[in-house]
This record gives C-alpha cells, structure tokens and sequence, in this order.
C-alpha cells in the first residue's frame, strides 16, 4: 500500500511529544528528590500508600500516545485511489504579469492589464496539459500562485488582479524572472518556460543579464508586449483621469519592445506582439511545443482515501481513558 502524508512538514510537530517526555522526566526525578527530602522512608511509604506509580506513568503514556495520534491525524495519512488518477504529459510554464500602473493604459482595449488577462484565460485553455504558476510584479515581484495543474485557480486569481497587488511601483523584471524560476525543480533541466508579459516600460538593466544566467540553467523566456510603440495616457481609475507628471503634462506610457526583444533571445524563447489574442496564442504553442514534454502525476485529479478520521477517534479515545483512570489504588481496609 502506498502511504503518504499530505502534511509532512507538520512532522516537527513531534518535537512537542519529545518536550513532554523530557518534562515528565524532570517531574518523575522532582518527586523522588522530594521524597528524599522528607525523611523517614517508611512514614513516606505510609503517606502515599493509595497513589499508583504504574497507573501515573499509564496516564502519562496514554497521553503521548493521544498526542501522537493527533499529530499524524493533521499530517493527513493517505493512499492514492483506483479512479481519477490521471498523468498528463507536459510543461511546466511560470506567467509573469506586469501590473504595474502603465498596464492601465488603453492603446489596447480595454487596458492593457485587462487584454494580458485575456490572454492568459484563453493560453491556459489551449494548453490544459501543462502546470501553471503566477507571479505578479511591478516594483516588487510576488508569487501568487505555485506551480499547479488547478487551472480554474489559475483562472480566479488572474480574475482579481490588479495594480494594487502590487503598491510598489516600478518594473522590476529581473527580480520577476528569478522569481519565476525558481518555482521549477532545480533537479529538472527541460520542460520550463517563462511566459513574461509586460509593457516592458522602465525596466531594471539587469533584466537581460538575469535571461542569461536563466538561459544556462535551461529556462526558456518567451515575452509578450502588451501595448504600442506610440503609447497612451494612464488611466486613474479612482479619478477617472489621466496620470500626469510633475509639470501638468499628460504621461504618455510607451511599448519598450527592444528590452523585451532582447529577454527572448537572450533563452533561445520569441517575443509576441500582443494584437490579436489568438494569433498570439498560436505563435505561443508553436514555440513551446519545441520544449519535449514529460509525464507527470497530476494529483489535482487524484482521488485518495484518508485516514485522519480514525487517527482523530483514537486521539479522542485514547484522552478519555486517560481521564477516566485514577491515579489512585483501591482503598484498602485500614
């Protein structure tokens, strides 16, 4: 059978149990200095003649078995079941999105933000074979979402994006990049892609430097540019005017193809002009498709039989014995 923990980080969990033995030590070694202390060993004798040493240290076991059981409980003891099991074949694709506040603006309607997740809802319906993570980014870079093959979580997180995800502001695709990358498996030299999506608009210097770093360890960047070369105002949402700069004239945000460009070839990836999402798309698959696929597990679809439940009934068992048995012998006739 084979046995898993869903949890198994929650295994340190047991350096309690072990805290509460080193505990009951010290308290077993305290009583019998105490008794020392007393005096007379037979008047001490006489004193506790009803209390039971062995029903003490049953208690107490009873307790660290309970304990134990509650621990494995939460761990979620598991075997994998008969249906369901599928394994898809392959790759693993980390999206960057830019959500910055020049995503805002509208030489492609709606915005630019809004077109990019277009995008990413109709590529992840194309490729449902593939493991998707999320990583948001404007002046700081986050992950939002690890890799996974749930593209319908996919789907809400992107739903709610927006720039104020993100309130640093600026574009910092280096530090999206690495960031992206480092949610493949380090161990895994193929199947791994990062699709960067941005206006590419003030980006960092070391964006092309850090490509190259990841073009060695076998990432490939594909970039898509969202926006036009001529650019548009930014849209304040909140005012519903356009950003302006510190001497009243309207901010015009730009497409930085060039830098984009340049993170593609940097990984031996292509960049795409976002104009139409479909034609996009294609050239995306045509791309990727040149990554060899592998076979994975995908557990999202697995079902298993857990056995949390009767580890719980036990723990609870298991503390009401230890409630239920005294500490005490049977009174004898004095």
């Amino acid at each position: 059978m084979n046995w898993q923990f869903q949890y198994k980080e929650l295994f340190l969990l047991f350096f309690s149990a072990a805290l509460l033995l080193l505990l009951f030590t010290g308290l077993l070694r305290w009583k019998s200095a105490t008794r020392r202390k007393i005096g007379d060993p037979e008047l001490v004798s006489l004193l506790i003649r009803n209390f039971s040493h062995r029903r003490f240290a049953l208690k107490f076991i009873l307790v660290i078995l309970a304990l134990s059981a509650g621990i494995l409980a939460v761990m979620n003891p598991r075997t994998p079941g008969d249906s369901g099991n599928k394994t898809r074949k392959g790759i693993d694709i980390a999206i960057a999105l830019d959500v910055s506040k020049s995503m805002l603006a509208a030489d492609l309607a709606p915005n630019r933000l809004e077109r990019a997740k277009q995008l990413i809802n109709k590529f992840m319906a194309e490729m449902p074979d593939d493991r998707v993570a999320l990583v948001l980014f404007a002046g700081k870079a986050y992950l939002q979402m690890p890799l996974t093959g749930d593209h319908g979580a996919v789907d809400l997180f992107v739903s709610s994006v927006s720039p104020d995800a993100v309130p640093q502001q600026g574009t910092v695709i280096s530090e999206a990049l690495t960031m992206s990358a480092g949610v493949f498996n380090s161990a895994d030299k193929r199947f791994r892609s990062v699709l960067l999506i941005s206006d590419g608009e003030d980006h960092d210097a070391d964006a092309a430097q850090t490509a190259r770093a990841l073009a060695k360890k076998g990432v490939m960047i594909n970039t898509i540019g969202i926006g036009s070369p001529e650019g548009a105002p930014i849209g304040d949402p909140a005012t519903g005017e356009n950003k302006k700069d510190e001497a009243g004239n309207t901010v015009i945000s730009k497409l930085n193809e060039e830098g984009l460009k340049e993170i593609a070839r940097e990984t031996n990836g292509r960049y795409i002009r976002l104009q139409n999402s479909d034609e996009a798309i294609a050239a995306l698959k045509d791309q990727l498709a040149q990554i060899e696929r592998k076979a994975y597990g995908d557990i999202s679809q697995m079902n298993f039989k857990t056995y949390y439940g009767w580890l719980a009934a036990a723990m609870f068992i298991l503390l009401l014995a230890e409630i239920f048995i005294p500490e005490t012998k049977k009174r004898m006739a004095v």
